[in-house]
């Protein structure tokens, strides 16, 4: 069994790409669930991915979590993005959702 070397939140485009570099030949059933899963659900490129959440978490004051969640979910609208913040009990002001908006936009 494998030592856990680093624990990080990252994107299913993220996994996917990780999923990738491996031989699917050796992988277990649950790594071959994981990869079937996001190759039918990613819609993103990892590096966009990986710079939208990087964008999230610095010009937006976001979690690396919650940047992820942002990430997989890319919401389209506010009432959208309202929805999924509402969850995180802290108040995001309508300028920072606004900035949300543009990130996802720019990086989708």
């Amino acid at each position: 069994m494998e030592e856990i070397k680093k624990k990080q939140a990252i994107s299913i485009s993220e996994v996917k790409e990780i999923l990738e570099k491996g031989d699917p030949e050796s992988m277990d059933q649950i790594q071959r669930w994981t990869y079937d899963y996001v190759s039918k659900f990613v819609k993103i490129d990892p590096k966009d991915a990986k710079k939208m959440k990087q964008q999230l978490v610095k010009e937006c004051d976001l979690t690396e979590e919650e940047a992820v969640e942002i990430v997989n979910i890319r919401p389209t609208t506010l009432a959208e993005l309202r929805s999924f913040t509402f969850g995180w009990k802290k108040l995001i002001l309508a300028e920072t959702l606004e900035k949300m908006l543009k990130i996802i936009k720019e990086n989708s």
